[in-house]
């Protein structure tokens, strides 16, 4: 199987923005205080990138969640919602796709931006990270 590589996501990201938050954790089922927990949480993501292998770190300021997995093969992800699910990640046209059981997160690079984009319905949650290294 021939995996496509347009780009390395190593780095280190600096918290941007995110649009539409509130309401994509909503459609989650994320319960209303921990959506009032998080809103306006900082966090910094750090990407490991090795051919197909990747570590995905978000670290917040109370806690650290890290993914490991190959692009191509079932692996287990924790999601936004702080369940967990097997998916299989992809790049296509130089974007990570993840489909999650409720929302399909897709990851790109433009320039120093880190573009994060999840879909859950007619919602999209949008986040932005500037690399730093």
């Amino acid at each position: 199987m021939l995996i496509e590589h347009k780009m390395s996501f190593t780095g280190k990201y600096a918290f941007g923005s995110q649009e539409n938050y509130e309401e994509f954790m909503k459609a989650l089922g994320v319960p209303e205080d921990a959506i009032e927990h998080g809103k306006n949480m900082k966090f910094d993501t750090e990407v490991v990138q090795n051919g197909d292998a990747f570590t995905w770190s978000q670290i917040y300021p109370c806690h650290t969640t890290t993914n490991q997995f190959t692009v191509g093969k079932e692996s287990e992800f924790e999601m936004l919602n702080c369940e967990k699910a097997k998916i299989t990640a992809k790049i296509e046209g130089g974007k990570l796709i993840m489909k999650f059981p409720n929302y399909t997160h897709t990851v790109q690079i433009e320039g120093d931006k880190l573009i994060e984009t999840s879909v859950s319905g007619e919602i999209t949650l949008k986040r932005l990270h500037t690399k730093t290294v």
